[in-house]
């Protein structure tokens, strides 16, 4: 299955990255690197995550990290569509 970003998640993924960046270079790189390594494994298995808040949603918490990826499954793609700090409400 083939992987596509929507522009809310790569918004998310940069906002994020950007952020802390400013305290630790070296940790925003590895966070990003371990999203989208996580995101990855859903073309193996694109139930990996729970069913999600929002209709035909699906939601795949990023082991040790206080980020979820919010996704949907169609026949041919996985998108992603957000990528959320717990914090936040939405």
């Amino acid at each position: 299955m083939q992987i596509i970003w929507e522009q809310g998640a790569i918004s998310d993924l940069t906002e994020m990255r950007a952020y802390i960046a400013q305290f630790n270079p070296i940790a925003a790189d590895k966070l990003g690197h371990k999203i989208i390594e996580t995101a990855n494994l859903l073309k193996d298995n694109p139930t990996l995550g729970k069913a999600g808040r929002l209709y035909e949603t699906r939601e795949l918490v990023i082991p040790n990290t206080s980020y979820t990826l919010i996704y949907c499954v169609d026949s041919q793609t996985i998108s992603i569509l957000r990528v959320f700090h717990h914090s936040r409400k939405w």
